[in-house]
């Protein structure tokens, strides 16, 4: 039996150091990105490494549904899903609150629909999060929550505008958008589980990556945050992927629905501090 691994965002990053673990987990995987340059470079570069599995990159948006289709027939072609590690996002100072929603919660929803019907015994995804909205600014609301529950509604992006209110700006789309990958794991964990399939989100605090390198410049509480933090650092794009090859592997077989937080303590840090006051 063949296995299959699909990496997104996997051009840089924190997709790219987890497609760098996975390339040891499965047979065939597929880099999954909008930038073809990009991702056939990541690609050519793991082929050149000589590691287990066989690379081949894969271009696509992850909000395009036709796209989508054509991935979930790539992998039929290959083999068995074995292995999903969901890394393609936008954050805040990347595009506008519309846009932030479309790609880290639509197009969340949209792959796990698209790849459920290949989901089987020993199937993992992990779902990309943040400790956005595990640090204050998106208080449970049951109306917000009902909403983002629903992400594949034809009128999301209204129903969002209308609960979350017109002060919706990119810092709380990004927020609230991360709390709904939070509940859609929840969700899908159920959905998929008598398949003997599971999916986990995780969810990086301040890593080092362009990426964060580019939100960090633009918000200075940033600087605070990393005085806060625990163990004293920013994160590395691989400590985030060792946890997602952790919970990809069969070692977390009975891991299923859950989150997994990796930010070297500093919510509880904030936390921590909060109950103080």
């Amino acid at each position: 039996m063949t296995t299959v691994g699909i990496v997104t965002g996997a051009g840089r990053g924190m997709g790219l150091a987890c497609a760098r673990r996975l390339a040891d987990q499965v047979d065939r995987l597929l880099l999954v990105d909008r930038d073809e340059a990009t991702v056939t470079a990541a690609a050519k570069d793991l082929s050149a490494t000589g590691q287990g599995a066989v690379v081949e990159p894969f271009v696509l948006d992850v909000t395009d549904a036709a796209g989508l289709a054509g991935l979930a027939a790539r992998v039929g072609e290959l083999g068995t899903l074995r292995a999903v590690a969901h890394a393609a996002g936008i954050s805040p100072t990347m595009a506008d609150w519309r846009r932030i929603f479309t790609v880290d919660l639509v197009g969340t929803a949209l792959l796990a629909r698209t790849l459920r019907p290949l989901a089987t015994e020993g199937t993992a995804l992990v779902c990309f999060a943040s400790m956005a909205p595990l640090l204050g600014g998106t208080d449970p609301d049951p109306a917000v929550d009902a909403v983002l529950d629903d992400p594949l509604d034809e009128g999301f992006l209204d129903r969002v505008h209308e609960a979350v209110g017109p002060g919706v700006d990119t810092g709380i789309a990004y927020a609230w958008a991360k709390r709904g990958v939070h509940r859609f794991v929840q969700r899908e964990a159920v959905r998929i589980g008598p398949l003997g399939a599971r999916v986990c989100s995780v969810s990086p605090g301040l890593i080092d990556t362009p990426q964060g390198r580019q939100e960090s410049a633009s918000h200075p509480g940033t600087e605070r945050l990393l005085r806060q933090t625990p163990l004293g650092r920013q994160g590395r794009s691989e400590d985030v992927a060792a946890a997602v090859a952790f919970l990809l592997s069969s070692e977390a077989g009975f891991l299923s629905g859950i989150d997994l937080l990796v930010d070297g303590g500093v919510c509880a840090a904030v936390r921590t501090r909060a109950g103080r006051t």
